[in-house]
Order: structure tokens, then sequence, then C-alpha cells
């Protein structure tokens, strides 16, 4: 009988998406294949602290749903994963390459005895997750992993280097203006002067490296242009500015597209989200019960098959792996053009949630998907050992 495989579910983080990141692991711990794997949740605390416990049962009891409503899920009352990072054993994941990466923990009540994963579930969303350091923690200690790797993942959270690829690739983008938070404080007057030169209202404002929506506003007017820009400058360094699409009156249409696999990557059915709100923010997603997903999206042949084509480009463009969800915006009349709006390279991942979703309607099940994820990580770093670092006489 084939040894199962050492899956580490690692979740939490330091990042805003700490409690997405708490929902996302339950759900896969809950529906992995548990004749294929055994299952280590290791997670990380808002502070960074990492934690390990030796039964993943732990993180599985509680009421689900009420968390989902309510995103209690950092409530240490409310969600056991919670509780785990609050009461968790403190756990070592050493930097160095070996046959698998060791867990050095102490004695107590994790029970992994210091043996090695042979795969790290990362199931972190944004900031310290998302975007290339964590995945560098696993370059270096020589182990497979789910997902995109250090450029992919950096690429994938910068949205202005993420537009760059885009538009090296000739894939269709909304105008933009990329500003510096430095620049903003400095002389509010000329950032605001060089936006309204290269575009029209409304216009949406970003931070570019954060998720879920977090810190994203919609500015109709000059007037919600500056408190736009402070809120998005809370978050990092580098604001974006995008054309709204769709003019003053009409909604863009927010299309989603899951790409799945390594160098061959294939494309779900495309989605599309109805937001409960103007536009899709973190609280559409996570908060407010509004907005409808419509599976698969109401298009012609020939715009669902250049969505999934651009999916797959746009995959590409920014050098991924293992998994990706691609956002278009589409003009809601008219031209119908549509536009690249970003890729997000770990993206939520409960059974509800758009990726696992899209899979299931292209007909892969939510548990037959972790387990090809799991695949695809290993096929990766198969191929990543063929690699020579040194050089040889």
């Amino acid at each position: 009988m084939a040894r199962k495989l050492r899956i580490g579910i690692l979740f939490g983080g330091r990042s805003g998406e700490h409690e997405v990141s708490l929902l996302s692991a339950a759900s896969i711990l809950k529906a992995i294949d548990r004749k294929k794997f055994d299952v280590v949740p290791i997670g990380i605390t808002k502070e960074g602290h990492w934690l390990a416990a030796g039964d993943a049962q732990n993180l599985l009891e509680g009421d689900s749903s009420a968390v989902a409503r309510r995103l209690r899920a950092g409530d240490p009352e409310a969600t056991p994963g919670a509780k785990l990072l609050h009461q968790g054993i403190p756990t070592l994941f050493p930097p160095e390459p070996a046959e698998g990466a060791e867990l050095a923990i102490p004695e107590g009540r994790a029970r992994i005895d210091g043996k090695s994963l042979d795969v790290v579930f990362p199931v972190l969303h944004g900031t310290f997750g998302e975007d290339g350091t964590i995945q560098g923690l696993f370059e270096l200690a020589g182990i497979a992993y789910v997902g995109s790797g250090v450029l992919g993942s950096s690429a994938g959270m910068d949205k202005d280097v993420m537009k760059r690829l885009f538009a090296q690739a000739r894939l269709p983008i909304v105008k933009h203006v990329t500003l510096l938070r430095a620049d903003w404080e400095k002389s509010p007057r000329k950032a605001i002067a060089q936006v309204e030169a290269v575009l029209k209202y409304p216009v949406f404002v970003k931070p570019a490296n954060l998720g879920s929506s977090v810190g994203i506003s919609k500015a109709h007017d000059r007037k919600e242009l500056g408190p736009a820009l402070d809120l998005a400058a809370k978050y990092d360094r580098k604001l974006i500015v995008e054309q709204g699409v769709g003019g003053k009156t009409r909604k863009a249409r927010e299309l989603e597209v899951g790409v799945l696999g390594n160098d061959d990557p294939k494309a779900s059915v495309v989605g599309e989200i109805i937001p409960g709100k103007e536009f899709y923010d973190y609280e559409a997603k996570y908060l407010s019960e509004g907005s409808v997903p419509i599976i698969p999206a109401r298009l012609t042949r020939s715009e669902t098959r250049k969505i999934r084509e651009m999916a797959v480009a746009a995959f590409r463009a920014c050098d991924l792996s293992g998994l990706a969800r691609v956002d278009f915006l589409m003009e809601p009349d008219g031209r119908r053009r549509i536009f690249v709006n970003e890729v997000n390279t770990l993206p939520g991942f409960t059974q509800i949630s758009m990726y696992p979703k899209l899979w299931e309607a292209t007909g892969i099940p939510y548990r037959d998907l972790i387990t090809r994820l799991i695949e695809l990580a290993l096929e990766r770093q198969e191929e990543k050992n063929r690699n020579t670092y040194s050089r040889q006489e």
C-alpha cells in the first residue's frame, strides 16, 4: 500500500485577509481526501507567530455557516481555527533543504513527531502569504508547495507590475495611473492633476499590493478622489488609479475564470458576479449576502472562448503555476469590450468561493480539485529538481 503523503495546511497570517484564510483552511481540511493524505494544520497568528497542533479536527468544529456570515473567524470564541492560533504550540520551519521539510516542535499535544512534510498548501491570502515572501521560504527549504513561485506570486500581488506584464503580452487593460504615496503626500494637487489628465471620472483607487478588495474605493469626482487616495495609502506605498468601465451611469460586468495547471494551464467556464453593492468590494465579498454568482456567465460562444483564452494568456504572462483566478471587466453595452483586470494567485478557497465553484461547474469536484493542486505542486517540484545550481567541471 502506498504511503500517504503528508500535507501541511498553512493558514492565518499577518495580512488583512487573516479571517478569510481561516475560512478557506477549514473548508480544505473538511474536504481533503484523508485516504490519500495525512494532514498537518500549521497556523500563523496575526502577530506572525507560527503554531502547530497534531489534531486537524480542532479546526473543523463550530458553526462554520455562522462564521461565514459574520466573518468572526478570527475570534477564538467563534471558531476553533482561531482558538488553535490562540492556544497552539510554537513550531519552527527551518529554511534548510532536506528530504522534505522538517517541522521542529516541542514535545506535547502536536504529535507531529518531527516528521517531514511532502507538500505545503499555503492557504494564506494577501500580504506575506500571496506576495512571494512565504514562497521564498519554501524554496529555501526545498519543499513542494501549492501555487505560484516567488516571481509569479510577487507579480500577481503588485497590480502595477501585473499590468505592465499584461501590456507586454498585448492583453487589453483599462487606462490607469500609478502614484507613489510619497508623491501624493508631498503634492496632492499635482497628483490629482496627473490623474485627471489621463482618466475620466468615475475612477477606482487601489493599493497596488493587497487583495480581497481591501482599501479600494470608487471616486465619482475630485471631491471623492482625495479620501480614496488617503485610504489606499494606508495599505501600500504604490497607489493605482484605474478608469471606471461603464461610465457614470452603468456598472461593468465582473467576470471570473479559474486557471489550473503548470506549463499547460487550462481555463474553467466563465462566471459572473453581480455585486450587491456598487462594486465587488470586501464587504460585498464576505459580509453582505446581496452578491449573486452566475455560472456559467451569460455570454456568446465567441466571448466565452475569448475570455478563457485571455485567462490562460494572463496566467502565462505572470509566470504563474498551480492555480489562479483571473478577473475581467466587460462593458455593459455598446462595444462590450473586455479587459483583463487582475490575477489572484491564491483566491478564496471555501467550498462556496468562486474558484472552486467555477471548477465544479467545469467538471472537477472540490475534493478532486484539492488533490489535483497537490499533484501539480509535486510535478513542479520534480521539474525544479532537474535544475543544477552549481557550476560543474
